[in-house]
């Protein structure tokens, strides 16, 4: 069986995989803050003995629910005790999988661009995982710290770093493999909480019961604070993993800097809807947040191209073989530095150069993203020529 057509088929099972049990974590993610900050503390005195520290009343698909949270646990252990960390982990075991079939076995082409680095395909994987495991070390560290001297704190020093790394990765890597290695390092950091942290703890406490001793309360304390974290780097995470459809961030000349902006401002989003859930709407959350993203949006729209109009207007006809020599190794039927057109987008007729036009203007004039890492060579006068046919309407 062809090797490329194997390749695309191991990226869309693994991208539907890892889709399908994120959307669990993180649902579970949700549901459980939102279920934290919800709870109230119990009337019933039967259930302050039995140690209840908060309820809630719910209504889903027709059915009551109530909910109880104990302040530090049952007098007695229940026979039947649910963990939630598969989605956690087999969150992280397919995006690992992914990023290598999409990434670290095609480094050459998504992970090396000779203009930000002269670095070797190997030198690109191993700075890829290097980021994923040297993010864990560093953030443990700093939690270990400084969590129970000062959440801002940490939370300040954290952002520096991330935007450290941010930095560092878009002066190595190939844009869009930068911002997908930093989601990647939050990710694993949210799977390292949950496998080194919160799921240890948990079997700590109950250990402890089994043996008929007093579980430890900080146990649980220190778990939640990591699941905390992990609910507020979700929504930046999730922006990395989406961030290779918009060229517009990542080739930015500050793309670091519009990565890291627009992560906090979805940080600053998710923090208002906790406050929320606990009946504090403090609106100046997420209008800093949203205030932060619409300044990148402006900040990042390209410069208007102006065609000279002292010039004639370029014919399909002297444009169509710079976009073969140029584009279609990747965007054409049978490309041959691809497993298949990225996105179903051809350029190996006069009709789909027309019909994808204002794309191709779009990546090879304004962004200039494409041809990736501008593997084919294409000039700064060809893109002239792209950008004078299309304003002059593509005749």
């Amino acid at each position: 069986m062809d090797h490329a057509y194997l390749i695309e088929v191991a990226s869309m099972l693994l991208r539907w995989l890892h889709l399908i049990v994120g959307i669990a974590w993180i649902g579970s993610s949700f549901y459980f803050v939102w279920l934290d900050n919800s709870i109230k503390p119990p009337t019933d005195p039967k259930l302050k003995e039995a140690g209840v520290g908060g309820e809630l009343w719910a209504m889903h698909a027709g059915g009551f629910y109530n909910p109880q949270k104990y302040l530090v646990a049952p007098k007695e252990l229940p026979k039947e005790l649910h963990f939630f960390f598969w989605p956690s982990y087999s969150t992280w075991i397919t995006g690992f999988l992914l990023i290598s079939v999409l990434y670290y076995f095609q480094a050459a082409t998504w992970m090396v661009d000779p203009a930000v680095a002269q670095i070797s395909a190997t030198q690109s994987v191993l700075i890829g995982l290097g980021t994923l495991a040297g993010g864990w070390i560093v953030y443990d560290l700093l939690s270990r710290l400084l969590i129970e001297r000062s959440q801002l704190v940490f939370a300040v020093i954290y952002t520096l770093f991330v935007a450290a790394v941010a930095w560092a990765l878009t002066h190595l890597l190939a844009g869009r493999a930068a911002y997908i290695h930093v989601g990647a390092m939050i990710a694993t950091t949210m799977s390292g909480n949950v496998f080194f942290i919160i799921i240890p703890n948990q079997r700590k406490l109950v250990a402890a019961m089994k043996r008929g001793e007093a579980p430890d309360p900080t146990l649980g304390k220190k778990a939640k604070q990591r699941s905390v974290h992990n609910n507020y780097l979700t929504l930046p995470v999730l922006f990395a993993m989406i961030s290779n459809h918009y060229a517009f961030t990542y080739s930015h000349p500050q793309g670091w800097l519009v990565l890291v902006l627009i992560m906090l401002g979805a940080a600053l989003i998710r923090h208002f809807f906790n406050l929320k859930h606990k009946g504090e709407w403090r609106w100046e959350y997420p209008v800093a947040g949203g205030a932060i993203l619409l300044a990148v949006l402006w900040w990042t729209a390209p410069a208007p191209v102006v065609r000279d109009a002292s010039k004639p207007v370029p014919a399909l006809a002297q444009v169509l073989p710079v976009i073969q020599a140029r584009c279609t190794a990747c965007h054409a039927e049978k490309a041959t530095m691809m497993p298949s057109a990225p996105g179903g987008v051809m350029f190996d007729t006069e009709a789909r150069v027309r019909q994808h036009a204002q794309r191709i203007f779009a990546r090879a004039t304004q962004t200039k993203d494409m041809p990736l890492g501008n593997i084919t060579g294409i000039t700064d006068d060809e893109r002239a020529l792209i950008a004078a046919w299309y304003l002059g309407g593509t005749r």
